[in-house]
């Protein structure tokens, strides 16, 4: 042991951490997913592998040396989602602006405008489902509504959502200062550990933000509720002033004020 110490240069330790580091983020990747169930299936496959070869089974063992002879297409084809997921944050890689190059004062008016759009929405129980793309594009989807390349105001979200419109079941798409589009057709959510009781807008609103770093803002027709749904997980969000600070993070990048209780002065109803 002392010997392998001794020998240990600081590049194997570099090589080391980097190995560490990179199949750290690979599980925390593949947590809360499908993905997670099948690495655990091909490490039992791994096992039986060695397992038939130290008991001399040849046939087990000719079946799994066949196998991983076209391991990397296996991996591709059952591990897509995850594997495009992955790629696509590294292709956004977090040094890039993650706002799409909206000013300060433009970002400050769209966290209002869908303050406001959630408040008026969430009192009348009307769903409703806004998407804030930020560094991963979000063009296929928006290609998939119906453009309106509007400025970002209530009025606006709140005509688009009203049960009588044609394009209220849809999601809308915000690309900088702009609505791009309405109508929009999102991937569902995958992870296995999303709730039953979810609907339809915020299985979707999770499916973008497991697919991208955009944000999405869910108003349930159901219970007025209102929540948000980022990197893959829902934040429910109980008032008006919670919901301006979560969007001040996270759009604008301001950082994190606790809310005294009496400046909370009306209530929304608490996200699913």
């Amino acid at each position: 042991m002392k010997e392998i110490i001794a020998a240990l240069r600081w590049r194997d330790a570099l090589d080391i951490l980097l190995v560490a580091g990179v199949v750290y983020r690979g599980l925390v990747l593949f947590r809360g997913t499908r993905g997670i169930q099948m690495l655990v299936g091909l490490g039992l496959l791994v096992g039986g592998s060695f397992l038939a070869r130290s008991f001399e089974l040849w046939s087990i063992t000719w079946i799994f040396d066949n196998f991983w002879s076209f391991w990397a297409i296996a991996l591709i084809v059952l591990f897509q989602p995850e594997l495009r997921r992955a790629l696509t944050r590294i292709g956004q890689g977090r040094l890039w602006l993650a706002f799409g190059g909206t000013r300060a004062a433009e970002r400050a008016h769209i966290v209002e405008e869908l303050v406001k759009t959630a408040h008026s929405l969430s009192g009348r129980r009307i769903g409703a489902l806004i998407v804030f793309e930020r560094a991963g594009g979000l063009r296929y989807y928006v290609e998939l509504g119906v453009p309106l390349d509007a400025l970002v105001s209530a009025d606006l979200l709140e005509t688009v959502f009203l049960p009588q419109s044609p394009l209220h079941d849809g999601a809308v798409i915000i690309q900088g200062d702009r609505a791009r589009a309405a109508g929009c057709f999102l991937p569902l959510s995958r992870s296995p550990h999303t709730g039953r009781q979810l609907g339809t807008r915020h299985r979707a609103a999770l499916g973008i933000s497991e697919e991208s770093d955009a944000i999405a803002l869910v108003v349930s027709e159901e219970t007025g509720r209102v929540a948000i749904a980022v990197d893959g997980h829902m934040e429910p969000i109980p008032d008006p002033a919670t919901l301006r600070q979560r969007l001040q993070e996270l759009i604008e990048g301001v950082p994190a004020v606790p809310i005294p209780a009496p400046a909370v002065a009306t209530r929304l109803k608490l996200g699913a």
